[in-house]
């Protein structure tokens, strides 16, 4: 079946390359895509900006959605199953990405607080495709871990920690999907007796969704006398219009794109591809190594992990960027945080950053824990 009449979200890559064997794409600005512009429309490819209910699909052609993001709280997928409509994600499309942003994040922040990278726990709320990708990591640079993840537990999971044990680690990564009923919710997870309870010697990394942390109790805390934990932020309450005495608090501020590699745009993008291929009952000839383009070479800096890092991303341009527009009237901070996704920098993942060996193994070992692909 060819044909088909499909409205994209303009910010997901190569959709000519994708999507064009099997009919004509339109684009439009995720934010901005209404009913009245599906009334002619098969198929819709959205990122999470783009809420998909029954306002924005009723009454229209729509018969499959597709969103290049991990997580899908922004579809309501229980009113599209009902409809008889077709949604998928893209799971995992972007983990790497995510994992790579963690450690530098946490890079920056060992560095704050006069330590090691490697010293020190990580705790880890949320065991998905991107909080098992950062564990994995720091299990191989020899970071002690806990995990916590209730709803993997129910199914039988071992070595689990409960939330305190996580909450109770010198460092905090949040992983957990935006959940807002049933036995295990997610929003508000972090509360504010929770928040409060944050240290100075802490650091918080929150890189899933904004609303997992309660953001006036973190605002408060961190403007207590002891300035409250080392804090970084990719999430946020109410995106695009974000606090932006929050934004001004936190050590790190990033507008949403920790997820935002080459490669895992990319990979999104074919993952829809294949998938609605296999709805049409049609081949796809689609490859991630068709469209993705050399990997770069990176110098190492000579027995330094965390500045090999930093070189290869660091996250205080995108935090800067954003604090530049911290002062703008309401409705410029909204659109601005919007422009910043859409035109961010080409970004390459760790995996697409070649370095040359070390003479030191432990030094390669650290390298290759961290996600780099060596060339001996």
């Amino acid at each position: 079946m060819s044909g088909l009449r499909i409205l994209a979200d303009e910010n997901i890559p190569a959709l000519g390359a994708c999507f064009a064997d099997h009919g004509t794409v339109k684009t439009l600005p995720g934010r901005a895509i209404r009913q009245s512009d599906l009334l002619d429309i098969d198929v819709l490819l959205v990122r999470s900006v783009t809420r998909v209910d029954e306002s924005l699909l009723a009454g229209t052609p729509v018969r499959w959605v597709g969103t290049a993001t991990i997580g899908t709280d922004h579809l309501d997928t229980g009113w599209l199953d009902a409809q008889g409509i077709t949604w998928v994600s893209a799971p995992g499309c972007n983990a790497e990405a995510v994992a790579d942003y963690v450690l530098a994040v946490l890079a920056l922040a060992a560095k704050a607080q006069g330590r090691q990278l490697t010293d020190g726990s990580v705790g880890i709320v949320g065991y998905g495709n991107v909080g098992s990708r950062v564990h994995q990591r720091l299990k191989a640079l020899g970071i002690e871990t806990q995990v916590t993840d209730p709803p993997l537990a129910e199914t039988g999971v071992t070595g689990l920690a409960t939330l305190e044990d996580v909450l109770a680690c010198d460092r905090i990564a949040l992983h957990a999907p935006l959940v807002r009923s049933g036995p295990w919710p997610t929003e508000h997870l972090l509360d504010a007796p929770v928040v409060e309870a944050l240290t100075p010697d802490q650091a918080l990394v929150s890189a899933g969704r904004g609303a997992v942390v309660d953001n006036a109790a973190l605002l408060e805390r961190l403007e207590a006398s002891d300035g409250g934990p080392w804090a970084a932020l990719d999430v946020w309450e109410g995106e695009p219009l974000i606090d932006p005495q929050l934004a001004q608090k936190v050590s790190i501020a990033t507008p949403h794109i920790a997820g935002y590699s080459l490669e895992g745009k990319l990979r999104g993008t074919v993952m829809l591809a294949r998938a609605l291929s296999v709805w049409l009952g049609a081949d796809s000839t689609v490859r991630l190594e068709a469209l993705v383009p050399e990997p770069v070479e990176l110098e190492a800096v000579p027995d330094d992990l965390e500045a090999t890092l930093r070189a290869a991303y660091d996250p205080r341009r995108d935090s800067g960027e954003l604090r530049a527009t911290l002062a703008a009237p309401q409705t410029e901070r909204a659109s601005a945080f919007d422009r910043l996704r859409k035109e961010y920098p080409v970004r390459r993942e760790f995996g697409f950053h070649h370095l040359p060996a070390s003479g030191n193994p432990v030094v390669n070992r650290q390298l290759e824990g961290a996600g780099f692909t060596l060339i001996y």
